[in-house]
C-alpha cells in the first residue's frame, strides 16, 4: 500500500485530499482505516506532509528496495538493489522494526547540504532471519526488548505466556514478526551465553545433521591397504606438520629434498579429503552449508564431524594419512622451475609448533636436541620460505605487519589481552602454502577447466581517491595515478613505516581495498600480485578448497568432469566466510569490552580513528577496541568541528585531529552494546 500512495503523491504533486486518495486506491470502508495508518507512518517518516487538508510528497522522494547492511546504533545503511545507486544513509528514528539483513523498501531523497541519498524505511519486504536477540527490560509495565541489529533505539513490546528467567538485563530471542518469547538465554556475563548469542545471531549451524554425523561416525579409521598401490608414497619422506598450540585439525604438512645447484624440491602435502566426503553426500551437503569452520576464542565450530577433521582426515603423527601433494622444484632465486601433483600416501614424524620451530630457528638448544632428527630440513625450509617471500614481497605483493588480539585464559578464566604478530615460523608455513596454492590455480588455468579462484579486485577509483586525500592531509602522497598497482600501495606502505600514526594509516588503507572472494573467473589477486592464486591448503576448514580438490583430482584422472554451479557457489562461500569472519570478531571484541569493563578509571593510550557530530572515536592501543570521547566531556573548551579530520577549542586553539595519540581513562563501558565512554586524561 506504501508504494501506491507515493506513486499517487508523486503524480499530484499539488497535493491530494485523504478521500480522493481512498478513492483512486479503490479502499473499501474497512481498508481506509489502514491508509489513515499509513499516512500517518509516512508522515513520522517525514516523507509525506498535509497542509490545508491535503497531502503531499516532499520533492524529490524516490522508492527503492534494498537490503539494510550496517547498523549503528541510532542510523544505519541500506544498499540499494540497483547497483548503480549510492548506499542510502537512514538518521535516527527512521528504520522502524527493521534489523540487519533485511530486504526493505525506502522512500529517500538527497540532503540538500551533504548532496547524499538519505531516506526512511517504510517496509519490511524479507526478513532475513526469523528471531531477533536483544536485551530484556520492563519499563513502566511493558516488556521490551531491545535489539542488537538494529540502528533504532526503541524497544520492541512483547507478551510473555510465562515470566520464568526474565529478569531486567537477560538476553532474550523473540520470534519475528509477532514478538513470541522464544528463548531466554541469560546474563551477558553468565558462562557460554555470549557465544550462544553469537552462534544464534549469525545463523551458525552449532551441531550436525544425524544423517551426516551418522555417515561420518560409519567411516573406518583405517583405509584398505589396496588404495595405497593407486597412490604416490611418500611414507619414505620426512614430514611435520607446524600448526598453532592448540590446534587439533591438522590440514597441511611439509617436507623438503636439496637437489644439486642450490634448488629445493619441497613437498606439500594436504588431507585429501574429497577421498572421504563424497559429493552430494549428507556430509558433503553439511560441509557446503557451513562452508567454513568458525574458531571462537574457547571453541570451534568445525565444518566438518570431529571424526572427520580431528581424526579421519587430520595429519596427525606416525598414522598413514590420504593426502594430495604438490611437489615444486624451486632455484636459488625463488623461482617454481617444475611442479607435479599426486593423490598421496603420508606418514608425518611429528607434530610441531610453531612456538617450537621459532626456537629452533633462534639457536634454542634444548628445542633443537628435541627434533634433531627435523633440524636440518627446517634450516632449509627457513632459506627457501625467506626466499619466496622476498621474490614475493619484489613483485608486488603486500605485507601489513599488523598485530591482531590474542584473549589469554588462565585456569579457564579470561584474563587478558596481548597483541598477536606472526614469527618467522608462521611465514614459513604461509610461503609454502601460497606457492602450493599458486601452483594449483596454474596448472588447472592452463588446462582451460572450469575452476574456482580467490579473487582480489583491484581497489575501486573512489576508494583510492579518499584515500588519496587522506594521505594529502599527512603531507603523504601516492604519485602514481588510477588504476594504481600492488607495488604503488607498496611505496605507501615504505613511506608510512614507523610513523607515530603508521596503524591508523594502515588502517585507512585497508577500508580502500576491495575483499578478496571466491569466483569461477580469474581475475586475479591484487593484494598478493599474482595472477593465478586459489585456495587449495585447509579442505578440512573451507569447502572452496574441497571444490578445488575435486577438479585438481578430475584433471589427474584425466575425466574432467564438469564441476556445474560454480558461480553459485563461489557466491555462497564468499558470503559465508564474511558471516563467519564477522561471528568471530563479534565474540572478540564482546569480549575484550568483557574486560575493560573491569579496568573503568584506569588510563590507557590511544589514537584517534574519528571525528563525529558528537565526539572523538579513539581505538585503545592495546585492546583493539574503539570508544568515544563526548564532546560535553571535554569541559576545558568549546570545540567545534573542523571539516571531518579534526575538532578545535574556540578558547585555547587546542586541536585534535584524526591519527592524533592520545591518553584517555574509561568511564563507562557496555560489552553487548560495544559501547564504550572516555575521557581525556
Amino acid at each position: 500500500m506504501i508504494e501506491k500512495i507515493l506513486k499517487l503523491l508523486k503524480k499530484h504533486s499539488y497535493g491530494i485530499r485523504f478521500h480522493k486518495i481512498a478513492q483512486k486506491l479503490n479502499t473499501n470502508h474497512q481498508e481506509k482505516k489502514k491508509l489513515r495508518s499509513k499516512l500517518k507512518q509516512l508522515e513520522r517518516a517525514g516523507l509525506v506532509f498535509r497542509m490545508g487538508g491535503k497531502y503531499y510528497l516532499h520533492r524529490g522522494t524516490e522508492l527503492i528496495t534494498g537490503k539494510l547492511i550496517s547498523v549503528v546504533k541510532d542510523y544505519g545503511f541500506v544498499k540499494p538493489n540497483h547497483k548503480e545507486l549510492k548506499d542510502i544513509f537512514i538518521p535516527p528514528g527512521k528504520s522502524g522494526s527493521a534489523l540487519l539483513g533485511d530486504e526493505v523498501e525506502v522512500a529517500y531523497s538527497y540532503n540538500q547540504k551533504k548532496g547524499k541519498p538519505e531516506g526512511s524505511i517504510v517496509r519490511i519486504v524479507k526478513r532475513e532471519k526469523k528471531t531477533l536477540l536483544g536485551v530484556y527490560k520492563r519499563i513502566k509495565g511493558r516488556d521490551l526488548c531491545f535489539p542488537f541489529d538494529s540502528p533504532s533505539k526503541e524497544g520492541i513490546p512483547f507478551k510473555p505466556e510465562s515470566r520464568h528467567g526474565l529478569e531486567e538485563g537477560v538476553i532474550i530471542e523473540l520470534e519475528r514478526p509477532k514478538n513470541q518469547l522464544v528463548k531466554v538465554l541469560g546474563r551477558p556475563s553468565d558462562p557460554g551465553v555470549d557465544t550462544e548469542v553469537i552462534i544464534r545471531k549469525y545463523g551458525l549451524p552449532s551441531s550436525f545433521q544425524s544423517d551426516a554425523f551418522q555417515q561420518a561416525e560409519q567411516i573406518e579409521t583405517k583405509f584398505d591397504s589396496k588404495e595405497i598401490k593407486n597412490r604416490k608414497d611418500f611414507r619414505d619422506w620426512i614430514s611435520v606438520t607446524i600448526d598453532g598450540e592448540d590446534a587439533r585439525d591438522f590440514d597441511d604438512a611439509v617436507s623438503i629434498k636439496m637437489l644439486d645447484e642450490g634448488r629445493y624440491r619441497l613437498g606439500v602435502h594436504i588431507a585429501d579429503v574429497s577421498y572421504y566426503v563424497e559429493k552430494g553426500s549428507p556430509i558433503d551437503k553439511e560441509a557446503y552449508l557451513r562452508g567454513t569452520s568458525v574458531y571462537f576464542p574457547d571453541s570451534t565450530l568445525p565444518m566438518l564431524p570431529e571424526k572427520l577433521s580431528n581424526q579421519v582426515c587430520s595429519l596427525r603423527p606416525r598414522e598413514d594419512k590420504m593426502t594430495v601433494s604438490v611437489v615444486l622444484e624451486i632455484n636459488r632465486n625463488g623461482e617454481v622451475t617444475k611442479k607435479n601433483f599426486f593423490r598421496s600416501v603420508i606418514r608425518t614424524q611429528a607434530r610441531l609448533t610453531y612456538k617450537s620451530v621459532y626456537k629452533i630457528f633462534l639457536g634454542d638448544e634444548e628445542e633443537k636436541k628435541n627434533y634433531s632428527f627435523i633440524v636440518s630440513d627446517l634450516m632449509n625450509m627457513r632459506k627457501l620460505a625467506s626466499l619466496l617471500r622476498k621474490r614475493r614481497l619484489e613483485s608486488g605483493s603486500l605485507d601489513f605487519e599488523l598485530a591482531e588480539p590474542e584473549l589469554v585464559y588462565r585456569r579457564g578464566v579470561l584474563d587478558s589481552v596481548v597483541p598477536f604478530k606472526p614469527n618467522e615460523a608462521h611465514w614459513l608455513i604461509e610461503e609454502f602454502m601460497l606457492a602450493a596454492n599458486e601452483a594449483v590455480a596454474l596448472f588447472i588455468s592452463n588446462m582451460d577447466m572450469p575452476m574456482l579462484y580467490r579473487v582480489h579486485p583491484p581497489p575501486a577509483k573512489k576508494d583510492i581517491e579518499r584515500f588519496r586525500e587522506m594521505l594529502d592531509y599527512f603531507d603523504l602522497s601516492m604519485q602514481a595515478k588510477y588504476p594504481v598497482q600492488p607495488k604503488d600501495i607498496q611505496s605507501v606502505l615504505k613511506q608510512i613505516k614507523g610513523r607515530p600514526d603508521e596503524k591508523f594509516l594502515i588502517l585507512e588503507l585497508l577500508k580502500s581495498l576491495q575483499l578478496a572472494v571466491y569466483s569461477p573467473k580469474n581475475t586475479g589477486h591484487f593484494g598478493l600480485g599474482k595472477r593465478h592464486y586459489t585456495h587449495f591448503t585447509s579442505p578440512i576448514r573451507r569447502y572452496p578448497d574441497l571444490i578445488v580438490h575435486r577438479i585438481l583430482k578430475s584433471v589427474l584422472d584425466g575425466s574432467n568432469t564438469f564441476l556445474s554451479d560454480l558461480e553459485f557457489q563461489a557466491e555462497h562461500c564468499s558470503n559465508g566466510e564474511r558471516n563467519a569472519e564477522e561471528a568471530e570478531k563479534d565474540l572478540l571484541e564482546w569480549r575484550i569490552y568483557r574486560i575493560l569493563k573491569e579496568k573503568i578509571g584506569e588510563v590507557f593510550r590511544g589514537f584517534i580513528v574519528g571525528v563525529s557530530k558528537s565526539g572523538l572515536a579513539v581505538e585503545l592501543d592495546s585492546y583493539f577496541v574503539t570508544g568515544i570521547i563526548l564532546y560535553h566531556d571535554m569541559k576545558e573548551d568549546y570545540y567545534l568541528k573542523k571539516g571531518d579530520k579534526m575538532v578545535s577549542g574556540r578558547k585555547t586553539g587546542k586541536k585534535y585531529s584524526i591519527g592524533k595519540k592520545v591518553k584517555v581513562a574509561i568511564v563507562s563501558v557496555n560489552p553487548e552494546e560495544k559501547r564504550m565512554n572516555l575521557q581525556l586524561a
